[in-house]
């Protein structure tokens, strides 16, 4: 974690400041679930504070769901995100196909709209940070790692969603992610055995990211639409193609035995005939 994050606090040194100052960081998405903040020490010098204010703040957050302590091990940032599904509701809508259908409308208009105010205002970081995302992305296609890639795919939407500079798209997102992340509303493995599928997905995500770069909001909207309705349609076309190799197996398990007893009867026949025809 970046040290300068934290900034010092000019005026009124009280408990109230340090809690404002985290929860913008959290807010704003520069402090990310599971990222660890420097020790008592360290944080309390970084802030210009008394380590007693420090600690009251520390406890204010941990109170209202912001931050974890884990005994000896120091201070996290809390899965707030994780907490916006719980277990049982998402169970539930992995259950049932309508669930993953409406997940991917909802996903074409947001991803339209954050990519169109990401190609408005992505900050030179920003784009610098894409760039290395985008290379990362690159290689891990010319590797054929597939874990990395999908790794890196959500990374790259991440991104996206912060160039948007907007707080709650963010937060929207990242909670859409978590559910992706986690192949509840789809396989992503299933949907790469597509041929030309992983092809496809990284050409559109270059488009995503060269209208992001250019500042071509129309033609951001345009590719993240286009990449969200290519997903909705390889999702369709891998599953029929999983169910066909199904039945396909099915039958043939089934009919295995039929068809050894009608080549075990045609032997037996063509050795009675060979029989006859000697004689």
């Amino acid at each position: 974690m970046a040290a300068d994050i934290f900034a010092r606090i000019e005026h009124s040194r009280t408990a109230d400041e340090v809690v404002h100052q985290i929860e913008i960081l959290v807010l704003e998405g520069i402090l990310r679930v599971g990222d660890r903040l420097p020790g008592e020490r360290e944080l309390a010098k970084q802030f210009d504070v008394s380590r007693p204010i420090l600690r009251e703040a520390l406890k204010v957050l941990e109170a209202r769901g912001l931050l974890t302590t884990q005994h000896g091990g120091g201070t996290f940032v809390a899965d707030v995100i994780g907490q916006v599904f719980t277990r049982p509701v998402m169970e539930l809508i992995a259950r049932h196909q309508k669930a993953t259908l409406d997940y991917l409308e909802y996903r074409r208009e947001i991803e339209g709209v954050t990519a169109e105010f990401a190609a408005r205002r992505a900050t030179e970081a920003d784009k610098a940070l894409l760039s290395r995302i985008i290379t990362a992305m690159k290689a891990a296609h010319q590797k054929d790692d597939f874990a990395e890639e999908a790794s890196i795919d959500v990374e790259f939407h991440n991104a996206v969603g912060e160039c948007a500079h907007n707080i709650i798209l963010l937060h929207t997102l990242r909670s859409c992610y978590r559910l992706l992340t986690e192949g509840v509303f789809y396989n992503r493995a299933l949907v790469y055995t597509l041929p030309g599928a992983r092809d496809r997905l990284l050409d559109q995500h270059l488009a995503i990211y060269e209208a992001v770069m250019a500042g071509n909001p129309e033609a951001a909207r345009r590719a993240a639409q286009g990449h969200i309705e290519f997903v909705a349609k390889a999702m369709t076309e891998a599953k029929r193609s999983g169910d066909w190799e199904r039945v396909s197996n099915l039958r043939l398990q089934q009919r295995a035995p039929d068809l050894t007893g009608v080549a075990s009867k045609t032997k037996t026949k063509s050795r009675i005939k060979q029989s006859e025809a000697a004689e």
